[in-house]
């Protein structure tokens, strides 16, 4: 009979170990494989800035954005004020204040910092009143070559209608599209947007952000036309090239 509880004993402690051990286990080879308790499978974008970065950024000050503080209890000290060149804020009686790169939140934490030692538990408010507003270029053979505000989703071939479309010199074929990626780092894309007009099909057309630049190069028959006279143009030439 002491042999049986014995025995008996011995399994139920054998179980509760198995018990705490397989939890243990389970937590351990989720992590080692990436996988989640939720969907029991291996996460394919661990890691990945799309899923792990922020989906919508806050925006953050430039230079030349025009914000305006509010004091609740303290109006004497009220003021707007913008970011200087050099990316501070200067703010009445607590100096200057580095802005630029900030989000308004973090703005508002820094000037509550900056304002303790003058008010007793500062409770401030800033407010965006200006900002450089979203805007593409345009440049090269085109109607009206210019800076335009970006104020819907714009196409590279619709930046082109905006700016006053191609001119007879324009290359219609080898439109240039400039993105800057990061400081130093410029991404460049041609598109044929003669070809994509005369099919009817702008599925390629790609859609413009902030700060693209759309470049209109010269066609060769333009820069050899002051060279040639106009009867012998069409000997060389035709329009089906460019």
């Amino acid at each position: 009979m002491k042999c049986k509880t014995a025995a008996l004993l011995l399994f139920a402690g054998l179980l509760h170990q198995l018990a705490y051990a397989a939890p243990a286990q389970s937590v351990e080879a989720a992590k080692a494989t990436g996988t989640s308790a939720a969907d029991g499978k291996r996460s394919p974008n661990e890691g990945s800035p799309a899923l792990t970065g922020v989906r919508r950024p806050l925006y953050r000050l430039h230079k030349s954005d025009v914000v305006e503080v509010r004091f609740t209890f303290s109006p004497e000290f009220d003021q707007t004020t913008s970011v200087q060149p050099d990316g501070y804020v200067a703010l009445k009686g607590a100096g200057d204040l580095v802005a630029e790169g900030l989000t308004v939140s973090e703005l508002r934490d820094s000037v509550r910092s900056a304002y303790a030692s003058v008010l007793r538990h500062p409770q401030v408010s800033v407010i965006l009143k200006d900002f450089e507003k979203p805007y593409f270029l345009a440049r090269g053979q085109i109607g009206h070559p210019g800076k335009y505000e970006l104020r819907s989703p714009t196409s590279v071939a619709e930046a082109v209608a905006i700016a006053g479309g191609f001119t007879e010199q324009a290359r219609h074929s080898q439109v240039v599209l400039f993105r800057k990626i990061t400081a130093g780092v410029v991404e460049t894309r041609v598109l044929n947007i003669k070809a994509m007009l005369a099919s009817r099909n702008l599925e390629e057309d790609i859609e413009l952000k902030p700060g693209d630049m759309v470049f209109v190069p010269q066609n060769r028959i333009s820069k050899i036309r002051k060279y040639l006279p106009a009867s012998s143009l069409s000997t060389f030439f035709t329009p089906a090239q460019f």
